[in-house]
């Protein structure tokens, strides 16, 4: 799995970080910081909700 995020469609929501916080912070504006492009399989799933929580859809995922 790799996972991309486009900070400037960011609109620090902070859902990425509720739904999967080893793979996503936000910085001081609350804007997403990406922890982890390639995060383990077991991680998957919270990864996937993340993207799909994302109101900006700031979020994408490849395999």
């Amino acid at each position: 799995m790799k996972v991309t995020l486009d900070q400037d469609k960011c609109v620090a929501s902070g859902q990425c970080v509720v739904a999967a916080d080893d793979v996503f912070d936000q910085d001081d504006d609350g804007i997403a910081v990406l922890l982890d492009p390639t995060p383990p399989s077991d991680r998957a799933e919270d990864v996937e909700q993340a993207a799909a929580v994302c109101p900006a859809l700031a979020i994408r995922i490849q395999g």
